[in-house]
């Protein structure tokens, strides 16, 4: 990426990408790329997952829309903003606020994970091995809300991308297929189809089914808040995550009601329950340790643990009312 006449663009060796279910940061946008090395490809595994050749580069760019004052805008349903610029994704600077670039790349040791933080100018982004905390304002339906916004350090990175010391198991890196099956940035087009087309990609097998995008209430309820929790938790709460030994799994390939949470006994929550006693409690989201967890903006309760200092207000919102239509009852 490089900057021009106010605009963030892409080198045309970058692929952008779009998922159909998103991750929330403190309602940060975000602008996502792939970069492989020149006759490489890209290719699926039996998990669904991608596998990047040596050279590859994930980048993630953070930024918020501006009002016209120069105010931060929180935009949970991307009606306020559309950040394409021509055709390939970029950005327009006189309206957005960057914030950082995280880069994942995949050297011969493994995967290294590089934290940017641009600086208050927009004219360079700075590598901060470390993280960094910058003070937001960001406006919220009718509420401004103060916030630090936290970069996370390297170390924090390779949590949820890189091997899992407990299981010895490595959670995978980048998106999963069925999240990146949907139309792309730059044509009408299915991306992993102009993927395969472009020569990045080998998808051998047809892709599975796509991931449902939880904002669009279209989908069924159930389908919506699967998405939302695999996309926000399963990263970590799976067979593969860091969280394995929770014994909750949150991706959306776990069928078993209490594998979800469902009437499932804390293993060491600690102050995380909020003196509740099950994960999920069927019909009674005020009861359940899922939901007040995603309350919580205590360090020692929150979950996710990272990437957020706010609470997501429609995420929450979606969980409670998913668990309100749950049938049944953990009083045996």
């Amino acid at each position: 990426m490089s900057q021009q006449s106010n605009q963030l663009v892409l080198h045309d060796d970058v692929q952008p990408y779009l998922l159909n279910a998103t991750l929330f940061t403190d309602y940060a946008h975000k602008l996502r790329t792939i970069t492989i090395p020149e006759g490489h490809l890209v290719t699926v595994n039996s998990e669904g997952s991608l596998d990047f050749p040596i050279g590859s580069i994930i980048s993630k760019t953070f930024y918020y829309p501006k009002a016209d004052s120069g105010v931060l805008q929180a935009d949970d349903d991307g009606s306020l903003f559309k950040p394409d610029v021509g055709t390939r994704g970029g950005l327009d600077l006189t309206k957005v606020h960057l914030v950082e670039t995280r880069l994942l790349v995949h050297r011969q040791s493994g995967w290294v994970a590089l934290p940017y933080v641009w600086n208050n100018e927009q004219t360079e982004a700075t590598l901060e091995a470390t993280g960094d905390i910058k003070s937001l304002e960001l406006v919220h339906g009718p509420e401004r809300r103060s916030f630090p916004y936290i970069v996370p350090d390297q170390n924090q990175c390779a949590g949820c991308h890189g091997t899992n010391t407990a299981s010895k198991s490595v959670n995978p890196i980048g998106p999963k297929v069925a999240n990146l099956n949907r139309n792309g940035y730059d044509r009408n087009q299915n991306q992993l189809d102009a993927w395969q087309a472009d020569g990045w990609l080998e998808l051998k097998a047809n892709p599975v089914p796509a991931m449902k995008n939880w904002q669009d209430t279209s989908n069924t309820l159930e389908d919506r808040a699967r998405s939302y929790l695999d996309i926000n938790c399963g990263h970590c709460h799976s067979e593969q995550g860091p969280a394995d030994t929770s014994g909750l799994y949150l991706d959306i390939a776990t069928k078993h009601k209490m594998r979800l949470g469902e009437c499932k006994l804390p293993i060491a929550a600690g102050q995380g329950t909020g003196g509740n006693k099950f994960s999920i409690v069927p019909g009674k989201p005020e009861e359940s340790i899922l939901v007040y967890r995603m309350t919580s903006i205590d360090p020692g309760a929150m979950m996710p643990e990272l990437g957020r200092s706010l609470v997501h207000d429609e995420g929450v919102a979606l969980i409670a009312d998913w668990i309100s239509e749950m049938e049944g009852s953990c009083n045996n």
